[in-house]
């Protein structure tokens, strides 16, 4: 478990530090806007990692290939983005918005199958988790897949849109995360 989540941690941190490689000269805004919702959504999906992990008793090699699916998506992230920032306002911003949006939804859908498995019949969960977190992350994941895929969709018609819709999927994250996680923090 260990060294599960030591490399996970790694993951997450090289991300985060890609995204900011990215960041263009101050004449460039719209890699700022894209840097800080990157940012936080990687920021959201290392707590929302870390939550799920404390809840895991033991790994099976299926769990941890479908990790290793959700970390690659992870470390995919600063690629949208940088097509993101680079492109909305220009000719290929449907492109870009579609990239970041689809890449979000596979990763959206990989988290939700490292949970799902693990937690199917308590499957890999500790033997004293609490059923209400178990609910909790549960509840905080169903409507992930379906949110990314509506906003990437939007980026047919407009790809500002779909990039003002993640931002706002970040923000409901954020607010869902502190929310359940000072919950559980106060149990």
């Amino acid at each position: 478990m260990a060294r599960l989540e030591t490399f996970a941690d790694g993951v997450f941190a090289i991300a985060a530090t890609l995204l900011v490689l990215d960041v263009r000269v101050l004449d460039h805004w719209a890699s700022y806007v894209a840097y800080a919702v990157s940012f936080m959504t990687i920021g959201i999906m290392w707590l929302n990692h870390h939550q799920l992990m404390a809840q895991i008793a033991r790994v099976d090699r299926r769990f941890m290939v479908a990790n290793l699916g959700l970390l690659m998506c992870i470390a995919f992230v600063p690629f949208p983005t940088r097509l993101l920032a680079e492109d909305l306002g220009h000719e290929g911003a449907r492109d870009a918005a579609l990239a970041y949006g689809f890449t979000l939804t596979i990763t959206a859908i990989f988290f939700s199958i490292v949970w799902f498995y693990a937690a199917h019949g308590g499957r890999l969960l500790r033997d004293d988790c609490d059923p209400r977190v178990v609910a909790g992350i549960t509840r905080s994941y169903l409507p992930g897949i379906p949110m990314y895929l509506t906003a990437t969709l939007v980026a047919f018609a407009s790809p500002w849109a779909s990039a003002v819709l993640y931002l706002v999927i970040a923000a409901v994250y954020i607010f869902e995360s502190s929310l359940f996680g000072g919950a559980v923090a106060a149990d």
